[in-house]
This record gives C-alpha cells, sequence and structure tokens, in this order.
C-alpha cells in the first residue's frame, strides 16, 4: 500500500495504532486511550483516532472504503481527467480540419 508522504514514519503510525487497538480495554473509553497514547506518542489525538479508524476500516471492523479503493478511485479520477482532456484536444483537432475541409469544398 502506498501512502503518502505525511509528518510521522509509517513505523510509528503502524505501532500507535497496535498500541490503541491492543490497550482500549484498559483505559475508560476508546478516546481515553487514543488521547494518552497520542499524548505520550507526541501527537494530536485527532491524527491517531484517524489512523485508527481507517485501519479498522481496512481490516472489515467497519464500513467505508477501504485505503485499496481509495487509491483505486485516485487513480480512475486521474484517467478520467486525461482521457477528458485528450477528449477535448481530439474535438478541436475535429473541429479544424473539418473547417478545413469545407473550405476546400467550397473552391
Amino acid at each position: 500500500m502506498t501512502r503518502r508522504i505525511g509528518k510521522y514514519p509509517d513505523e510509528v503510525r503502524e505501532r500507535t495504532v497496535r498500541l490503541v487497538l491492543d490497550h482500549r480495554e484498559e483505559y475508560d473509553s476508546e478516546w481515553a486511550a487514543i488521547t494518552s497514547i497520542a499524548q505520550k506518542s507526541g501527537m494530536t489525538p485527532e491524527t491517531l483516532r484517524l489512523w485508527v479508524r481507517q485501519v479498522e476500516t481496512d481490516s472489515g471492523r467497519r464500513p467505508g472504503v477501504t485505503s485499496a479503493e481509495r487509491e483505486r478511485i485516485r487513480q480512475l479520477e486521474r484517467d478520467n481527467r486525461e482521457l477528458r482532456r485528450a477528449n477535448e484536444i481530439l474535438k478541436a483537432a475535429a473541429a479544424f480540419f473539418g473547417a478545413e475541409l469545407d473550405r476546400r469544398l467550397k473552391r
């Protein structure tokens, strides 16, 4: 899985998420676990919460778009933009050459 370059290395991300998943029963709530582990790891609780939610989604424990699906959607949108640009170029070329043919036929 490719990830955008961020502030935290993948190892830190994986370790802190694993800590939350392994130790959340030891806290009053999941948020308490996330807050505590985030403070100890030097990040905001919201960052860690989002990472935990994405891992839960990727593993099928939570509904939503997985990281693989999200990457596939991005690739398809990129391909779609490229095809639209190519289509516009072809339309412009067809109009240009069509007008050129009309001028030749009128002579």
